[in-house]
This record gives structure tokens, sequence and C-alpha cells, in this order.
């Protein structure tokens, strides 16, 4: 017994091993809520559009089908995982693996409430930009290894899809920084901004949602796996669990478009509006809710929108969100100076 205390006040443990394990500890308690949410977000899109389809959605496991997505996870487990024998195995295993594990990399400076964030780094924007332009590079990978036209193709597109809305986002970023004047997250949530400036970031935010519909791969922007042409695109030849992490990683996708936008535009963790009587509420509840609010708003639009063809979908992006986003920062930039309220960078 002795022995072990004398172990645990040592400078090896105190230096070296309590400080992995207390990182460790925060990883898990972010990433463990994480695949909760994703796994029940699979659960709530089936309830939600069952109800705008005057249906009843999973009802049969557990009560009103809450334990369908263990189920679901079970069923896929226990399926044979099939690589095609054209296949280049290794890529064709690690595509899925890469597709899931940096949805979840980029949680890591996303703040959830005041001070709970894993790394507070002064360039948060530019690591969320990074982390969601290397997403494609799993299904790229799907697409070559898999070894089928179809699944090359639906990689392709998707690639050609992440180009054309990634320039949109960014411009999109640069409004928004404009109005705080630091790339740290924590830093955006916190900045004080009039409500006219809300206002003119307002077309910002609805380009903002549409184009993470369109780099998330949902509906109506779905066309890198275009059942109708492509029979499912870049994971046609996948199953079991290779198939279960690109379902998943599209979903924790998702979650972390939605909590960008909680992040840059809704205020993150602070109440709505800025109204102090509901600042009781703890400020990770009203990140939740935001988050499943801009989820709502995904599941939505696959309930009510048919899909776009590939033509429209590039025509949107280049002809459309490109100028439109490139005028706004121009008038973005232009309003601020005039009002004296753009923020001074050098000292953000």
């Amino acid at each position: 017994m002795l022995e072990n205390i004398a172990f645990l006040q040592s400078d090896f443990f105190t230096g070296y091993i309590q400080p992995v394990l207390v990182i460790t500890g925060y990883v898990l308690l972010l990433v463990v809520p994480l695949i909760l949410a994703m796994a029940y977000l699979t659960y709530a899109e089936r309830k939600v559009l069952a109800a705008m389809q005057l249906r009843q959605g999973p009802m049969m496991v557990g009560p009103f089908g809450l334990l369908q997505p263990l189920a679901d996870g079970l069923k896929l487990l226990g399926k044979e995982t099939i690589i095609p024998s054209g296949a280049n195995r290794v890529i064709f295993v690690i595509a899925p693996m890469l597709t899931f594990m940096l949805a979840l990399v980029a949680w890591a400076v996303i703040p959830v409430n005041a001070g709970w964030v894993l790394a507070d780094i002064n360039v948060g924007v530019l690591y969320l930009f990074a982390i969601s332009s290397l997403g494609v590079y799993g299904i790229l990978m799907a697409g070559w290894a898999s070894n089928s036209r179809y699944a090359f193709l639906g990689g392709l597109r998707s690639a050609a899809q992440m180009v054309s809305y990634e320039v949109s986002i960014g411009l999109v970023l640069v409004c928004v920084l404009l109005t705080t004047g630091s790339l740290n997250l924590t830093d955006i949530v916190m900045a004080e901004r009039d409500w006219w400036v809300d206002l003119l970031l307002f077309p910002m935010f609805i380009v903002f949602v549409i184009s993470a519909l369109a780099e998330t791969n949902r509906a109506p922007f779905d066309l890198p796996e275009g059942e109708s042409e492509l029979v499912g695109g870049y994971n046609v030849e996948y199953s079991s669990m290779t198939f279960a992490l690109f379902f998943l990683g599209e979903y924790m996708n998702m979650i972390l478009m939605s909590g960008m936008t909680a992040v840059l535009f809704l205020g993150g963790w602070l109440p709505p509006f800025g109204i102090e009587a509901l600042a009781v509420v703890p400020g990770v509840i009203w990140f939740i809710l935001k988050v499943c609010f801009v989820l709502f708003v995904f599941l939505w639009a696959r309930a009510t929108l048919p899909r776009y063809r590939y033509d429209q979908l590039m025509r949107l992006g280049w002809k459309v969100f490109l100028p439109l986003t490139l005028i706004w920062v121009v008038i973005m930039a232009g309003v601020l100076v005039y009002a004296e309220a753009l923020p001074n960078m050098a000292g953000g």
C-alpha cells in the first residue's frame, strides 16, 4: 500500500502518467457523448422523416423503438466484411476509418461551454477548415480502392462537390472573422456584436447551412451516392462495419457542421438573443439545443427537397454562392469600416 502511494506521488507519475490520464479522461468525456449522439441521430432522423411522411418509424425494438440503433449496430457487426478481389485491400479498409476519425478529431477545438474545450488554440477556425477539407480523402480513397467504376465516379463527384462549396464556406468564414477579429472559436462566441451586424451575417448563415448540406453529401446534394445512377456510389462495394463507418461518419460530420454553425452564427453556449434571464440554463444545454435545431434543418431538407441534378449542384456553387459570398465580403468590410465597427485585427 505504501509503495503504491509512493508511486502515485513520484515525479514520474505526476510528470508523465498523470497528464496522459487527465487528457484521456477529457477525450472520453467528449467522445462518448458524441458517439451516443451519432447513434441516436439515426433514430431521430427516422422518426422525423416518419412524422413528416405520416408514418410511425422505429417502434418495435425497446420502448418507442429507442433500442433500434443498438439493434442496427449488432446486425452490422454480425455481417461478413466482403472485400472485392480486385480492390486495394489496405486502402479499402483504411478509407472508412479515416472518414470517421476525421469527424471526431475536429471536435478538439469546438467549445461546448465556457472553458469546455480540449484545445483552445488561436487558429481554431483554420483547424476546422483543414479537417473538414480532409474528410473528402476517405471518400476518394474508397472510390479508387474499390476497383469499381460506379464507386470511382462517386468519389470524383464528392471531390468536385467539396471543392465547389469549400470556396463559399471559406468566404463565409471571412465575413464572420471580419466581425470578431479572431480565429479563436471561444473569442468568436464571446465577441460582442451589434444587432445590425448579426443582420448582415444572416445571408451568410443561410449560405453556410446550404453549403454544409453539400459538404456532408446530404440530401438534396447526395450526388456522390446517387442510387438512381451510381447504385450507391463510393460505398457500393462496402458491407458490414466498413459500410457502417461511412454511414456513421456522415452523421458525425452532420453533428460537426451543426456545432460549427452554432459557434459561428448562433452564439455557441450563450443564451439566444442575449436574454440574461435565460442564463440560468447551463451553457452546454443551450449549445446542445442549437446543434439539435441545425440538425433538424438537415433532416427537414431531406424530407422536403428532391435531389439536385449534378449540373444544378455545380451551378449553385460556382455561379450563385461564389459571387454572392465574394460581394458580401466587400459589403461587410465596407459597412464595418464606415461604422467604425471593424475590430482591431492586430489586437485580436
